[in-house]
Order: structure tokens, then sequence, then C-alpha cells
């Protein structure tokens, strides 16, 4: 069962997914989810991308009671058991990390941060508090696997003072 934390967290990435604001993700989310993020594309390939995407639709589908879309708390079941599918959810990291890497350097800066923030909300939102605290080394940047790491902390964890709870920006009341 998804905690108050949880449900706050991913609760937020929800509703920036849901594109018509019904409260429910649809394919049809998801498909203009995977649109906005291939206008970025960076070094991941737009089609990549995009099949990652929409790829976790028939997970969030199989999940639903069988009506027209996939409810937060349909969501957060299977958020619930990520932690068993890390595989997936690295695998996602590496995708979305690739398509952030926008100038292909193998890191992630304070401004291709800050276009993951846009891109997944639709709207450019502050930065300054967050990529700090994603920063573990202070050194600027993200590697690979600091992404990784805070994008599995994300969706498998539960954990407030986790450094990847704020992978997607400040947390939405």
């Amino acid at each position: 069962m998804a905690s108050e934390f949880q449900r706050k967290k991913v609760g937020g990435v929800f509703r920036a997914m849901d594109v018509d604001g019904d409260g429910l993700l649809t394919q049809a989310d998801f498909q203009a989810l995977a649109h906005r993020w291939t206008a970025v594309a960076g070094s991941a390939g737009p089609e990549r991308l995009a099949a990652v995407m929409t790829g976790w639709w028939p997970v969030l589908r199989a999940a639903s009671r069988g009506d027209d879309g996939v409810s937060l708390d349909e969501v957060l079941r299977v958020v619930d058991g990520l932690g068993d599918l890390t595989d997936a959810v690295s695998g996602t990291a590496d995708v979305m990390f690739e398509t952030i890497d926008l100038d292909g350097d193998g890191l992630i800066s304070r401004s291709e941060y800050a276009v993951l923030i846009e891109t997944w909300n639709g709207a450019p939102a502050g930065t300054d508090e967050i990529f700090p605290r994603l920063d573990l080394d202070g050194d600027g940047h993200l590697t690979r696997d600091e992404f990784r790491v805070h994008w599995t902390e994300f969706w498998a964890g539960d954990d407030p003072d986790a450094p990847g709870s704020y992978v997607f920006g400040a947390l939405m009341d």
C-alpha cells in the first residue's frame, strides 16, 4: 500500500502526465508525453524514447480495473511492485539520461536537468534548490550512475530524505 509520501510524489508526476486533467492516464496521455519528449530527444533517439515511454502503458493498463484509463491508485499499485522490476526501471532511467544529456557529453548539467523538469511538467520550474540535492559530489553534473540511482529511488523508494525522491523537482501539494 502506498504511503502518503509516495502518493504525493507520484501524484505530481501523474498530474503532469494527465494531459486532459480527467484524473485518468490513457494511451493518448502516454502518446502526448512521448511527443513532448521526442521534441527534446537528446542522444536517445526519438523512436527509442517513444517506445520506452509508451511501453509502460501496457504495464499500467494491466493494473487497471478495465475502464478507459488508469487512476492514480492503480499507478501506485504498479509503483509498489517496481522493486521487482529493477531492470525495467534502470532501462527507463538510461533512456531518460540519454534524452536529457542534450550535448551528449555523458553528464547531465543543471540546465539539462531543467529541461527534464520542464518537459515532464509542461512548464518551466525552478531547479536551484533541487539540483544540488541530486548532485551528491557537488561537481555540477549528474553521471549516468547517479541519475539511475535517483530515478530508482523515486520510482521504487519511499524515503522522503532520499535525493532521488525529488528527481522530478519539488513536490507539489
